[in-house]
């Protein structure tokens, strides 16, 4: 049976919104796990995805509780797959190259940082970046997310842009 995973990346949150509680509501209410991909800011965050199930790693803009907490990668297994999640750090130009080089092996590799969202293949590996869920910053895009499809015979990734609140 295909299992779907929210993903999401760069928060950037201070503290959780009800605008925020909606939204993720709306992304990811086909999902039974969720991973983030780091810039969460605040534990808080995470703990709005409850039931869910959620794997996540901080990046370069969360507080030093989230630093303590959460792993700067993590490797998970999902039917078979073997998915890496990692922030991901340094230029734009060259960061699928660096963590291609890091996580060869990955069938997947779930990354944020730059909030652009892409889904692609190069080779056998799938990547993944959600983009920014709040659209923040000056690179940043209209909130955005993905949908991961993992199957028993193949994955893949759907971009989503975040629909208006009503």
């Amino acid at each position: 049976m295909d299992q779907k995973i929210g993903l999401l990346s760069d928060t950037h949150l201070y503290a959780v919104s009800e605008q925020f509680r909606q939204q993720i509501q709306i992304a990811f209410s086909s999902c039974e796990t969720i991973i983030h991909a780091g810039d969460i800011t605040d534990m808080d965050v995470l703990a709005a995805f409850h039931p869910k199930a959620v794997f996540a790693v901080h990046g370069n803009m969360c507080d030093r509780k989230s630093r303590d907490l959460l792993p700067e990668s993590r490797l998970l297994s999902i039917n078979g797959y073997m998915i890496a999640v990692c922030h991901g750090a340094g230029s734009r130009q060259t960061i699928e190259e660096r963590l291609y080089q890091r996580f060869y092996d990955a069938d997947c590799i779930v990354y944020g940082h730059t909030h652009q969202p892409v889904a692609h293949r190069r080779g056998k590996t799938l990547y993944v970046n959600p983009g920014s869920f709040q659209g923040t910053g000056r690179y940043g895009s209209p909130g955005t997310y993905a949908l991961l499809t993992v199957g028993r015979d193949s994955m893949s990734a759907d971009l989503k842009i975040l629909p208006p609140l009503p």
